[in-house]
Parts: structure tokens; sequence; C-alpha cells
């Protein structure tokens, strides 16, 4: 599948997700400018490579979490290239060791399933079930690139937009996540 960079909304929304479609109608609703491209399915980080050069952007990636209770959930918004090192994400998030969160609470609070979660899903969790964490090299991008929704296509929209429009349209703040120094800190 030749893939093409286009600025916006698909024309023809015929065959996509409900859930895409909200994801466009929220974009254009706050009046934020985006690029989309279409692909192949991208379950993972490293299916999203060729959409980064394309796209001109890093695709984040997005992390949905958990406490060992499971009575706290979070979504951690990391650049693709970063680990995950759980201790000193959960340090700083205030909370106990978290966990990859079990699918069927990514898609109660979200409306996402495994493989297309994405910052934009919290526009479903209206009752603030899941707090946000950004690592805080992703807010010194000039862009961040996501799924909207679903895995065959991804934007990129610019960080500015992402704080200061599209999280407190969604009524969601978020908590800073320091970036890892060196192995000492985790």
């Amino acid at each position: 599948m030749e893939m093409t960079v286009y600025r916006g909304r698909p024309e023809n929304t015929e065959g996509r997700l409900l859930k895409e479609i909200k994801a466009y109608n929220l974009l254009d609703s706050l009046g934020i400018d985006y690029v989309r491209i279409d692909h192949q399915p991208t379950a993972t980080i490293e299916a999203c490579f060729e959409v980064e050069k394309l796209l001109g952007t890093k695709i984040c990636k997005n992390l949905f979490l958990t406490t060992a209770n499971k009575t706290h959930f979070y979504l951690y918004f990391v650049q693709g290239d970063k680990k995950f090192k759980t201790a000193y994400v959960s340090k700083q998030a205030g909370c106990s060791r978290l966990s990859f969160a079990a699918e069927d609470y990514l898609e109660k609070f979200l409306d996402l399933t495994p493989g297309s979660v994405t910052v934009l899903g919290l526009m479903n969790d209206r009752e603030n079930n899941v707090r946000l964490l950004i690592d805080e090299d992703i807010l010194k991008q000039e862009y961040v690139g996501m799924h909207p929704c679903i895995n065959t296509s991804s934007i990129k929209l610019k960080t500015e937009d992402l704080i200061k429009k599209l999280l407190p349209a969604m009524g969601h703040d978020y908590t800073v996540i320091k970036a890892v120094k060196s192995n000492k800190e985790v």
C-alpha cells in the first residue's frame, strides 16, 4: 500500500470506525491543523518507522497502565524509542508499581483496542478514570504523532495544540514524567 500524506480528515469516511471519525471531528471543532497518513495496521512502535519518515515526526507510544489493585489507571504518553521503566514512572506518578492494564479496561474507559492506544482516546473518558502522564521530552518537540483511535491511520499535530487546546477540551490535565538521565535514577 502506497502511503500518501493528507491534510486533515479523509474526504470519504465510508468503512471507517465511528471512534476515528469522532477524533477528526474533535480536532476540526478545535481548529487544530493536522496531517494524516493511512496505512496497514501498525500494532507496534517498530511498525510505525516508515510512517514516521513520511510524517516527519516520531509516533509516540501510549501505554495503558494500572496499579496492582486495579483502582487507578494511567495513560503514559512517551517517545516511541524510550523504554518503560516501571519503578521510575510509578514513583513520579505517586503510586504503587504500575503494570499494563487489561484490554477490557482499555475498552471500558477509552473505547480503544490494543495497538490503537492514543491520547485521543481520552475524549471518551468523561469521568476522568484515566490520568495522563507525559514524558517531558515530548513537551520539547514541536510536533507529536499518534493514531486517531485506530491503528490504520496516523496523524501529526503541534504539541502546543495538544497541550493548550486538545487536552483542556477533553477535560484532562497531565503529569510530567521526567526523563531518565541514568540507570541510577531508575
